[in-house]
């Protein structure tokens, strides 16, 4: 149960306001591993948790964090249980209307985040789910390897689209996660649906590579200070084509990693939360797609903590790092959080298929002050 364990910790608690028979019950179950696979308990209210059993893991609120975001776990880099590497918010465009899944309030009971929950169909999103009702997920072979399957509709936006996730783990990519986008019947047509992850600040990410060169956040942004917390902390976004992205059988790859040889050894201020100090070892985080006119790479910066006035040591760093293309049914973007070898120099074959070869098991976790 090491694999499960690892996700150990307490559920969120509901939003002030949540509407009666929503609040998730007090005790969900763990989750389980089935096989090579983690997955939800059943018989019961369970964490919505998936995963690859000595890889990557995602889960769903209320899991600890905000609600309208996708959880990323790494337990293999010897994180502290339970501790999200990144979050992922799903982001569609309406004409020039920008849904945001973390922020907009929920229909259902006024408050921050989109509902989001597992389902047995993208074709059933009518009627948000419980999250903690999860249900199996489906299994099937991709190109020969092991794969699972959750379908995740997310609920409608003010704009009127609904996107409907399908969220795909592969034994053979066992630090990566797939994710499919749809659009519900009766939804909006959606310019472009993007998936932008939402917490880079957490690993510092500082550098951005490209094709045959590494951006640094501070070259970016020289000298920013934030007008204020929140909204108010970020440096404006920066992006790139198409054609300055690494393109290997296809896919364009982009990836993001932290300036420092060993992020968990930072010193932080006395304000800086504890959930913001780094725990274990560094990573190459990195978004894939189908290499398409009009994909970008897209990112902005911070130089405080959000929803604070801490400053971030070594100073800006990426907080938002995101793929946008324009909208297809099915489009498939690509995440992955991989151990970092000590002598990464940017994307690159002989890289990503690295990335396909699982470590011997999670490192032990690395405790910061």
């Amino acid at each position: 149960m090491l694999a499960c364990a690892a996700l150990a910790g307490a559920v969120a608690a509901a939003p002030a306001g949540a509407s009666p028979g929503r609040r998730p019950p007090a005790r969900l179950a763990e989750p389980v591993n089935e096989g090579k696979w983690i997955v939800p308990a059943s018989g019961g209210p369970a964490r919505p948790v998936w995963g690859i059993k000595g890889g990557l893991v995602v889960g769903l609120w209320p899991m600890p964090g905000p609600r309208g975001l996708i959880r990323i776990y790494a337990p293999y880099l010897g994180h502290l249980p339970g501790r999200v590497i990144n979050f992922i918010a799903v982001e569609p465009i309406v004409g020039r209307r920008r849904g945001l899944s973390e922020l907009e309030p929920s229909s259902l009971d006024g408050t921050a985040g989109k509902r989001m929950w597992a389902a047995q169909s993208r074709h059933t999103h009518a009627k948000p789910a419980l999250p903690w009702l999860p249900g199996r997920p489906k299994f099937s072979r991709i190109e020969g390897a092991e794969a699972m399957t959750v379908i995740v509709p997310v609920e409608s936006f003010r704009s009127g689209a609904r996107p409907v996730l399908e969220i795909v783990l592969r034994q053979d990519r066992p630090y990566e996660v797939a994710l499919r986008v749809f659009s519900a019947e009766g939804g909006a047509r959606m310019d472009a649906c993007c998936l932008t992850a939402t917490m880079g600040n957490y690993a510092r990410l500082r550098r951005l590579w490209l094709k045959g060169r590494a951006i640094e956040s501070e070259r970016l942004w020289p000298g920013f200070r934030p007008a204020g917390p929140r909204l108010r902390g970020f440096a404006p976004h920066r992006q790139w084509p198409v054609e300055q992205m690494v393109t290997i059988d296809g896919q364009a790859v982009a990836a993001a990693t932290c300036n420092e040889a060993d992020p968990a050894a930072a010193t932080y201020d006395r304000g800086v939360a504890r959930f913001w100090r780094y725990t274990g070892r560094p990573a190459v985080q990195y978004w894939a797609s189908k290499a398409r006119a009009g994909l970008v790479v897209r990112v902005n910066g911070r130089r405080t903590y959000w929803n604070s006035t801490a400053d971030i040591p070594g100073g800006v760093s990426f907080e938002n790092f995101e793929l946008q293309a324009p909208f297809e049914e099915g489009q498939e973007f690509r995440f992955g959080v991989a151990p970092k070898p000590a002598d990464f120099r940017g994307v690159s074959r002989q890289w990503l298929e690295s990335t396909r070869r699982r470590t011997d098991g999670p490192l032990p976790p690395r405790q910061t002050g």
